[in-house]
């Protein structure tokens, strides 16, 4: 993917990634290219894969799906976490890699925002490390509210892996400890990427506010991440009562239909015209 993008990677301390074993991989969340990116540490270690939690939604996409459930990735329904954390743990206890995004979305303001308690769940409960990645120029390929660039000129990458955060059974405390280094070695590539490639351009978009880019501050983006996540409850739940609605009227044809049928063959060819017409309407 770096070769096709025509991208320049570079990673540091792809060695604190364990070469056997499993572990918890906790990367920022700036673009929807990181799931692909934040492979490539655990990859330089060794070969290593890395199975990444994604979004239900995304296993729904035609095609995509199929790739996704090819490499392994783990689908995780928003609603209801519980059945993608157990199978992260399950996997983590088998040896593997899993990736997981903390920040659970893009981060509009390119900072690290508020950290769920998921990744350090799955590290206590498997036994296994919870390490810090940051990635840094992924949003410059594709992110939340703009198109994606499939073919960049002058875009870099530079990420880092972070020491392994200590974990306990106190999963807000470690993810206290997370977020802290999550902080410290995104603050890292940010430096390491000036060091390469001189100071962030003033006034662009993929420049976090708080160095002078048009990004939002991080207050800002965390407002506009809570409003999106009222409309989608709005908007689950009008789904819902709807299609509540809609079987209500179904069922009633059906009771109808039922009881006006005449004759056997009618009767008999019942269930499998409604069958039929339940699966149009879907």
């Amino acid at each position: 993917m770096a070769l096709v993008q025509r991208l320049q990677v570079h990673v540091y301390h792809p060695e604190r990634i364990p070469v056997n074993g499993g572990g918890v991989i906790a990367v920022n969340h700036t673009g929807y290219w990181d799931f692909v990116y934040g492979g490539i540490p655990a990859f330089a270690q060794g070969g290593r894969l890395v199975r990444f939690m994604a979004k239900k939604e995304i296993f729904d996409v035609r095609g995509v799906g199929a790739v996704m459930r090819a490499m392994k990735h783990i689908p995780v329904d928003r609603a209801a976490g519980a059945e993608s954390t157990a199978e992260a743990i399950r996997r983590v206890r088998k040896g593997q890699l899993v990736g997981i995004f903390p920040e659970a979305t893009i981060s509009r303001s390119f900072e690290i925002k508020e950290v769920k308690q998921g990744a350090a769940k799955i590290a206590y409960e498997g036994s296994v490390p919870l390490i810090p990645l940051a990635i840094w120029g992924s949003q410059r390929v594709w992110t939340k509210g703009r198109k994606p660039v499939w073919r960049p000129r002058g875009v870099n990458l530079v990420m880092a892996v972070g020491e392994p955060v200590e974990v306990s059974a106190n999963s807000a405390e470690t993810t206290e400890r997370l977020h802290a280094a999550m902080q410290k070695t995104l603050k890292d590539v940010q430096e390491r990427f000036v060091g390469l490639y001189g100071e962030m351009p003033k006034g662009e978009f993929w420049v976090p506010a708080s160095m002078g880019g048009s990004a939002p501050t991080l207050e800002a983006a965390t407002v506009e991440d809570r409003e999106a996540q009222e409309k989608r409850k709005r908007d689950r739940a009008e789904a819902a009562r709807r299609a509540a609605e809609l079987q209500v009227q179904r069922d009633a044809a059906d009771r109808a239909e039922r009881e006006n049928a005449k004759g056997p063959i009618a009767r008999l060819t019942l269930p499998l015209r409604q069958w039929f017409r339940a699966r149009r309407a879907r």
